[in-house]
């Protein structure tokens, strides 16, 4: 186990649990390797359409790494300040990097003992997520006049 971190409650409403450091991290540290299961693309886009994922990190186009099944993997806990729910001064404190075909995630500040790890998703994830969202709505919507109409 990796006494520099610790899991618990976000500080992000809604965002779950959240990655912790316990000890002064630098910025353009290295703080922790992303770790999980080695994926293809393929199977990355196996396991989406099967929904059993969501802890993906990818190394390049073909190259996946997969933590949803290693929840003992810590960085896959770090969340993004900039996701659905925004909270005046918590902004993110890292990034990814791939590193020797490895992730990580670096800090990009100084980061405080105590401080929640948050590192940016991308655009493109958060358009993903508030398209699902809106579908869900929508299929949530078409159930609920089909059983009116019953």
């Amino acid at each position: 186990m990796n006494d520099d971190f610790e899991v618990k409650k976000s500080q992000i409403p809604g965002a779950g649990k959240g990655l912790f450091t316990n000890k002064d991290i630098k910025k353009g540290e290295r703080i922790i390797e992303y770790l999980g299961e080695i994926i293809t693309g393929a199977e990355c886009n196996r396991r989406a359409a099967a929904d059993k994922f969501g802890y993906i990190f990818e190394v390049t186009k073909n190259k996946f790494i997969d933590a949803y099944q290693t929840p003992e993997a810590l960085a896959r806990y770090a969340n993004d300040a900039k996701g659905l729910t925004k909270v005046k001064g918590i902004n993110n404190n890292c990034c990814y990097e791939v590193w020797k075909s490895r992730g990580w995630i670096l800090a990009e500040k100084n980061i405080k003992a105590g401080s929640e790890i948050l590192v940016s998703y991308g655009a493109e994830y958060w358009r993903d997520i508030r398209y699902n969202i809106k579908l869900e709505k929508e299929k949530a919507e078409r159930a609920k006049k089909q059983k009116a109409k019953k």
